[in-house]
């Protein structure tokens, strides 16, 4: 541990430092499609909409203000999907911070809702390019950055999927393609038809489920997004081995636990999402906080062995 040779003042003195200038481009930067250079701690933008991630948030010029906020702590990449809201984050998006001076926008589309937390995969080619048409609409852009298929629709073949997304690629709606929820096999048939630069998967230090997906995105240079890389706040309280380090580091359970991703993997792109401008600052503040060897491979031993016990593999 960084106590075995620091003393708690400097330790005190890092995390204030961290917290008091939290800045998103400390954990370095990835490059998503080769060609756009993103901090690697981004934004999630699900949260800032409203409860059951459906319709307006409860107070706007939070939500709006939680966003600035982002940018401001030298966030570059926010990510976000046509379903939150439906719509409303999109919007805010726009409203906060276009037009997007070195920002990169990510979005998601191949999703429907009908209500809150209710969410029902869509694949057809058609509304698929209606999707990333009204995106680019509410967005304000000419062209998406990052456009991620949400998820693979069961109502078609992905080939079909994948076809017309690479023909809107080919006429320049969208710059790079990325896909969410997906297998390694998944990855490779969509390679056929557009180089995939990102893959959104859930992942955190006690969620392995996608491992065999991570070491496919090392291995050939494709971004990986852990989605829920708190595990829905899970890991922020109640975990023994992140609270045992947090106090170790005078961090916080949930810094130490993007700090873990953050080390785990140079293609990782961590994104948590909050409506609080504070709980940016928190957030982006691991960014800053630099796990010793030892420390990472004894939260690794100890997340994997949780994952064994949760998932009874």
């Amino acid at each position: 541990m960084f106590r075995s040779f620091l003393k708690k003042e400097e330790i005190f003195f890092m995390q204030e430092a961290r917290m008091s200038h939290p800045d998103a481009r400390q954990a370095g930067l990835f490059s998503i499609g080769g060609d756009i250079p993103v901090a690697r701690m981004g934004f999630g933008a699900m949260r800032i909409t409203g409860r059951g991630i459906w319709g307006d948030p409860p107070d706007r010029d939070r939500s709006l203000a939680t966003l600035r906020r982002a940018a401001a702590c030298g966030v570059t990449l926010i990510d976000t999907a046509d379903s939150y809201g439906s719509c409303v984050s999109e919007d805010l998006i726009r409203a906060a911070l276009h037009p997007y001076d070195g920002l990169t926008i990510a979005t998601k589309g191949g999703h429907t809702r009908h209500g809150p937390d209710i969410w029902r995969p869509v694949g057809n080619p058609n509304y698929l390019r209606q999707c990333v048409l009204m995106s680019m609409r509410r967005l304000g852009v000419a062209r998406i950055d990052l456009w991620q298929l949400h998820r693979v629709g069961p109502d078609c073949p992905p080939e079909a999927q994948f076809e017309v997304i690479a023909a809107m690629r080919q006429e320049g709606l969208i710059r790079h393609v990325g896909l969410s929820e997906v297998s390694v096999d998944m990855i490779e048939r969509a390679a056929r038809f557009f180089p995939v630069a990102t893959v959104q998967n859930r992942y955190n230090l006690v969620n392995r489920a996608s491992e065999d997906v991570l070491e496919y995105c090392i291995a050939h240079g494709i971004g990986f997004i852990p989605w829920a890389p708190l595990a829905a706040g899970g890991l922020t309280q109640g975990h023994t081995a992140l609270a045992r380090t947090a106090a170790d580091l005078q961090a916080t359970p949930g810094q130490v636990a993007l700090a873990w991703l953050l080390r785990r993997a140079p293609v990782m792109l961590p994104i948590p999402g909050t409506g609080s401008p504070d709980h940016v600052d928190e957030n982006t503040a691991a960014a800053g906080l630099v796990l010793d060897d030892a420390t990472f491979a004894q939260l690794d031993r100890e997340g994997r062995e949780e994952w064994h016990r949760l998932s009874g593999s």
